[in-house]
């Protein structure tokens, strides 16, 4: 398995591949390489093949064997190769890689990228946060031979499109691939899954979706299981994800793909599975806060939660999984330290004998929770309406009463979740105690849930979140006195919003990476071209009502406004046009700008910026509510 790791005097994250006994053994550094990941091993267990970036290089596809020793590669791409697909038959490998156009991206010597050529531009999805600009760095498919150790790539498809995740056939003659509809000709946020036979013949339609597809697997007899969600148009927000399955298409047919789970109870995670067992396919299910392993039978359709036996334990948060016959080897994290590898079985159908059946391998967390780990309290209320609020508070050591940090996450369709969580810990150690929720508008209780915000942002979900405060300050640890309000993406421009419309609530309040003023934002972000009007609607006028910047001289508490200069999907005018009206309206406010970082600098920045983003963000709050006593700590 690959483990990864932050390094502060890198400024980097170091990764490795480590092999995880079954018998309870410690684990065992694998592979050499310092920045090796993504081990993937051959159908007859012989060879295990990696992504390696050597020091100031993309990353290359090596294999290895099972058993140790040299590692071969297998390609020199400027682009470097992504995630390898084994070949039913173990000789062949498939990937996808982005592939530059002559005279960008390095390909020719000499020439600066601030020298290269102007981009024509035609469509709306022209780039994306983290990655760059999209139409002269397509995704192409190869395949290369593992078995001919001089075997060069081969490339089968042109750069005309972007196609993606590749599943092979069992005969190993054709590949299942996501491509944009029509082969990415028009604008569009649907996405539909193609044949790509490896002789080199043009793609096909396979499966045309209901609105989009991912994560594709063919099982051994020929069937096609994909996760998807069904949309019209453009209005693709909080949609529960779904496991489909379709007949894999010969002779140039297209197949209709019918939806296995229940659209309103069932959100299926799309970045993990599914997989295949003899008794049904294995999915991770967002639901109440947990991320959980999922059987979804043979013979369903549409079958609503409560119809998936449950292969992991309630309170569990499923990141990666793999299966070998009866036995599942699960990455799961959990609330006391990041993810461990759990051993468990296929057989395992309700809580209790999920519990009977784990066994945890590894204990990667132990440095954290030697050094403590503050346990979550789970908060169950009601709101003002009588809708469930369901949220969780974090306390620091010690009786209190003390100071409150509400914690606001992006999405808005995405949970807080049974897991640790870094900065929720970090507060805590520092004496704050934080509460976090799950608003309407977020993902794993519904699909309903989700869409409640759709053309109602700043109603419901604020609603929710004072509620869950109002929980977490009835408690006799926190004091109601000192509250502070902080969060990013669309917790940042909740966090602008309720310092404009329920100041009197908040000491101050932390906007990171917020969307503050959605006149631009739908102009200027990678995603705002569909995401502004699915939320909010056509009407302009509404965009200017919706925006903190508009409101900023209703703020009347001290205001932290955070961004990070080469963010596309809040882009950095955001923060700039935040901070110049609370500035001119008079509000005690502080700009941070963080340079080099995009719009995940929190999760996955340098690790020097984030390391200094949480000084940051411990140093604002020290001035602006301190925590009494901090000094004899």
């Amino acid at each position: 398995m690959e483990v990864t790791r932050p390094d502060l005097e890198e400024n980097a994250y170091l990764s490795g591949i480590e092999r995880v006994p079954l018998d309870g053994g410690d684990p065992a550094r694998w592979t050499r390489g310092g920045r090796d990941r993504t081990p993937r091993i051959s159908p007859d267990g012989r060879l295990t093949a990696f992504l390696r970036a050597e020091a100031g290089q993309r990353p290359q596809l090596f294999v290895m064997p099972v058993d140790g020793g040299e590692a071969r590669r297998l390609t020199a791409l400027p682009g470097g190769a992504g995630e390898p697909v084994w070949s039913p038959d173990s000789r062949r490998i498939a990937f996808v890689a982005r592939v530059g156009e002559a005279g960008r991206y390095g390909t020719e010597e000499g020439v600066d990228a601030s020298a290269e050529a102007p981009r024509h531009i035609t469509r709306l999805m022209y780039r994306v946060d983290g990655v760059g600009f999209l139409g002269d760095q397509r995704r192409r498919l190869f395949v290369v031979d593992v078995v001919d150790g001089d075997s060069e790539p081969v490339e089968l498809t042109d750069g005309e499109f972007d196609v993606d995740q590749p599943a092979w056939a069992p005969d190993g003659s054709r590949l299942v691939v996501v491509a944009d509809r029509d082969l990415g000709r028009v604008d569009t946020l649907h996405r539909d899954l193609y044949v790509v036979p490896v002789s080199g013949a043009a793609p096909r339609l396979a499966v045309r979706s209901t609105g989009t597809v991912s994560a594709p697997v063919v099982s051994a007899d020929g069937r096609l299981y994909y996760l998807g969600t069904e949309f019209a148009g453009l209005d693709e927000v909080a949609r529960n994800g779904g496991l489909f399955r379709a007949e894999l298409p010969a002779d140039g047919r297209i197949a209709e793909g019918v939806r296995l789970t229940d659209v309103e109870t069932v959100d299926v995670e799309s970045g993990c599975g599914p997989v295949p067992v003899a008794s049904g396919v294995l999915v991770v299910v967002r639901e109440r806060g947990s991320a959980r392993l999922r059987l979804v039978p043979d013979d369903v359709i549409a079958a609503p939660l409560s119809a998936l036996p449950a292969l992991t334990e309630e309170r569990a948060s499923v990141r990666r999984f793999v299966v070998h016959g009866d036995r599942i080897a699960v990455v799961r994290a959990d609330v006391d330290g990041p993810a461990e590898v759990v051993l468990t079985t296929v057989h395992a159908s309700d809580d209790a004998a999920a519990a009977e059946a784990a066994t945890t391998l590894t204990d990667y967390g132990r440095d954290i929770r030697d050094r403590g780990v503050r346990p979550l309290r789970e908060l169950i209320g009601a709101g003002p309406d009588g809708y469930p609020v369901h949220g969780w508070l974090v306390l620091p050591e010690g009786p209190g009463p003390h100071p409150v940090l509400l914690l606001v996450h992006g999405g808005p369709f995405a949970p807080y979740e049974w897991s640790f969580f870094d900065e929720a810990q970090v507060y805590a150690s520092a004496g704050y105690a934080v509460v976090m929720s799950n608003p309407r508008g977020s993902a794993g209780y519904g699909q309903r849930h989700g869409r409640a915000v759709v053309e109602a942002m700043g109603t419901v979900d604020v609603s929710d979140l004072l509620a869950a405060l109002d929980l977490g300050l009835a408690e006799p640890e926190c004091d109601a006195t000192r509250v502070g309000v902080m969060g990013g993406s669309y917790g940042g421009f909740m966090t602008s919003w309720l310092a404009a419309h329920h100041g009197e609530r908040f000491t101050a309040a932390w906007s990171e990476r917020a969307v503050n003023a959605w006149d631009s934002f739908h102009g200027s972000s990678d995603i705002g071209w569909f995401f502004t009007e699915a939320y909010l609607g056509p009407d302009p006028q509404v965009w200017r009502d919706k925006s903190p910047v508009y409101h900023a001289h209703r703020v009347e508490i001290p205001f932290a406004v955070v961004h990070s200069e080469h963010d596309w999907r809040c882009p950095v005018e955001q923060a700039q046009r935040q901070y110049v009206a609370l500035h001119r309206a008079g509000v005690d406010v502080e700009l941070l700008l963080f340079p080099g970082e995009g719009h995940e600098l929190s999760r996955s920045g340098q690790p020097r910026h984030r390391r200094q983003r949480f000084d940051a963000v411990l140093d604002f709050w020290n001035r602006r509510m301190p925590v009494r006593g901090a000094a004899e700590r």
